[in-house]
């Protein structure tokens, strides 16, 4: 029950708007960024594969999702990454309620 709560206000609080007009890579969640804008206001780890081999994480709040990019709140500096989707390999997403001013450690199931 509470979840429901927090996931509702999460909703209100960052609303994903589609509309008739949206591609459907935006509205069916068979697709990558139609998933990950259901995620939107959430803490998300996002490792993204450099080159051949050579795997980056960032971690933040997911604050937008396009077609073709994300955008994450970094909780460090409090700045906007924009990051290109197709990179994306995994994402990790918490379900942990964040309370003021700490973050979920997304390695190691700890507070910040």
């Amino acid at each position: 029950m509470e979840d429901n709560k927090i996931s509702n206000k999460r909703q209100m609080e960052h609303p994903v708007i589609t509309n008739s007009n949206s591609p459907e890579v935006l509205t069916n969640n068979i697709y990558t960024p139609a998933f990950l804008r259901q995620q939107i206001g959430k803490l998300v780890r996002v490792e993204f594969l450099i080159g051949t081999n050579n795997l980056v994480d960032r971690i933040g709040i997911l604050q937008d999702v396009g077609a073709s990019y994300i955008l994450l709140r970094s909780l460090e500096s409090n700045t906007t990454i924009y990051a290109d989707i197709y990179s994306i390999k995994f994402v990790t997403i918490s379900n942990t309620v964040i309370p003021n001013g700490q973050y979920y450690n997304l390695y190691n199931n700890s507070m910040f």
